[in-house]
């Protein structure tokens, strides 16, 4: 029987530069965006100073742009909403960074909380909406970068057939 450990017979990795994964610049996978908009979200400094809010529409700014993707930060009075709609060809996260909103779907409702995470794929329809008594802080992360936000019928949130708003301004939602 061999007493050696797998460890002893490979060696160790890290010694073996070659073999290691160079970091990435920009993140890949749905796992590399949620952890960008999670890092983001936890450093206060790189959102905080920018937060305004406005009575009239939902505030929004774009924080970063990367190869194929770009990050936006919204804020919402209460009341505020972005309406049905969906992403066009774009998959996101949404990220709650304070206060609370609710996302309703054909499907189910949610009230997500600071820290929530809602991770979409192309095509996937919601309405967003500040609920609640307080403002509220939004990250969102759209792979490819966000072009198009087809917003449906408000007779059936986030379910009937898309009009399309076109390629032109687009407030991230």
């Amino acid at each position: 029987m061999n007493s050696d450990s797998d460890l002893q017979i490979a060696g160790d990795i890290l010694e073996v530069p070659h073999l290691l994964q160079p970091p990435r610049e920009h993140p890949a996978t749905v796992a590399e965006f949620a952890g960008l908009a999670r890092s983001l979200a936890a450093d206060r400094s790189q959102w905080a100073p920018l937060v305004r809010y406005d009575a009239t529409t939902r505030w929004y700014h774009r924080l970063r742009t990367g190869p194929g993707y770009e990050v936006w930060l919204l804020t919402w009075v209460p009341g505020q909403g972005s309406g049905p709609h969906d992403h066009g060809d774009s998959s996101g996260i949404l990220t709650v960074l304070e206060g609370t909103l609710t996302e309703r779907t054909r499907r189910s409702t949610r009230v997500l909380g600071a820290g929530a995470q809602r991770v979409f794929a192309p095509g996937y329809a919601h309405t967003v909406v500040n609920d609640s008594l307080d403002g509220t802080v939004s990250l969102h992360v759209y792979h490819p970068g966000l072009t198009r936000m087809p917003m449906h019928s408000p007779r059936c949130p986030a379910a009937a057939a898309p009009r399309d708003t076109g390629a032109g301004a687009v407030a991230a939602g």
